[in-house]
Parts: C-alpha cells; structure tokens; sequence
C-alpha cells in the first residue's frame, strides 16, 4: 500500500492577464483563471479541492501575486 504525502501548503503564482487574473500552482499541475480577484481565489480553492484527495489536501494556499508595471522617462 503506498503512503500518501500530505503537504501543509500550496503556493500560486498569480498574474494579471489580458481579461482578468491567472493562477498557477508551483510543483503541481493546476491552473485556474478568473475575471476579478476575488473570483479567483474561489476558483484557486476548488481547484484544490478537486486536484487533491481530502486526505493529502494542503490546508494552506498561498497566493504570491506578481504585477507588473511600465516606467518611462
């Protein structure tokens, strides 16, 4: 019987698109996209919840939020 790996946290890159946000996780193949923020951030969770059985679900997800801004002189 093999033994499940719980992991505590899962952490998202996420970035601003065209027409909304995107959110990808780091070392897991899950990737979710929204209009608003908070849009994503329900969508981050099931994503989640759908990717990982209850038993090995990481209890925190973090959101590491990259925005990018243009200067010109």
């Amino acid at each position: 019987m093999q033994e499940l790996k719980k992991i505590s946290e899962i952490i998202f890159l996420v970035e601003e698109a065209e027409d909304g946000y995107t959110a990808r996780a780091l070392g897991h193949s899950i990737f979710t996209q929204a209009d608003t923020l908070e849009e994503l951030k329900e969508m981050v969770k099931d994503a989640v919840e759908c990717h990982f059985d209850e038993e090995e679900r990481p209890k925190i997800i973090r959101l590491h939020i990259v925005r990018q801004e243009v200067l010109t002189l």
